[in-house]
């Protein structure tokens, strides 16, 4: 059985930095293949499964905003395609903008908190008569990836359809994916793999037996990182970050 894998990576990155920690050693230096090769055998029930690709979707950093971080992206990047563990890299991009939203706190299902003005801090009419109601907006810079989602549905989608794989596993829990796995589960078998210490999107729900059946589902571990990593050198100037 051909099994095609597919890696939104910054979907993956943030999994692995919330689950085991931002600057925490170990784990950036992911071996991709190894990984979805493992996870592949230990949760599916798929017979003979062999990774026909990975397709690992990504955006490049700015080295104009974050010089470091492209470098070290650029050396990672060069260590996956050198070593093996990706069949092929489809780039996004970054979207610079500036967003105007209301003041607002993270609740505890992490839904926003409007924040509303009361003393010692108030909102006055010109009449000097208290607004209570009235909201604070705030206009700031930001960066958005944009076209990960969107590649990993379009390579899983044109893989499937001519019949380049039997099988897919899919390594995000990006519930924009929804539909086109929801379309994709009706015609091979699908492994859909959470990579973030969150709850799976409800979206990507669904049951083993949906479509032709035999899908599975699956939350990574810190375990999962630690135990997959590349080799240290790869090739004579490919070498793991130190803090990695």
């Amino acid at each position: 059985m051909r099994v095609g894998v597919y890696i939104d990576g910054y979907n993956l990155y943030y999994g692995g930095r919330g689950l085991c920690g931002r600057s925490t050693p170990g784990w950036r230096w992911l071996d991709l293949k190894a990984l979805a090769s493992d996870l592949i055998a230990a949760h599916s029930r798929w017979q003979d499964p062999i990774v026909e690709n990975v397709t690992y979707c990504t955006a490049r950093v700015s080295g104009a905003s974050n010089p470091v971080g492209q470098r070290e992206q650029d050396v990672y990047l060069r260590a996956l395609e050198r070593s093996g563990s990706v069949t092929r890299i489809s780039y996004g991009n970054y979207v610079a903008r500036v967003a105007t939203a209301p003041l607002a706190t993270s609740g505890r299902n992490g839904r926003p908190i409007i924040s509303r003005p009361q003393w010692p801090l108030m909102v006055q009419d010109g009449a000097e008569h208290d607004v209570p109601d009235a909201r604070f907006m705030a206009s700031v810079a930001r960066r958005e990836e944009k076209g990960s989602d969107v590649n990993v549905a379009s390579h899983l989608l044109i893989d499937i359809l001519t019949e380049a794989v039997d099988a897919a596993m899919v390594i995000s829990n990006d519930s924009d994916l929804a539909y086109p796995i929801s379309f994709a589960r009706g015609r091979v078998p699908i492994g859909l793999v959470n990579p973030t210490k969150g709850y799976r999107a409800g979206k990507l729900a669904g049951e083993h037996t949906d479509g032709v059946g035999n899908h599975w589902w699956y939350q990574m571990q810190p375990s999962d990182w630690y135990e997959h990593q590349l080799p240290r050198t790869i090739g004579p100037r490919i070498i793991k970050p130190e803090e990695w």
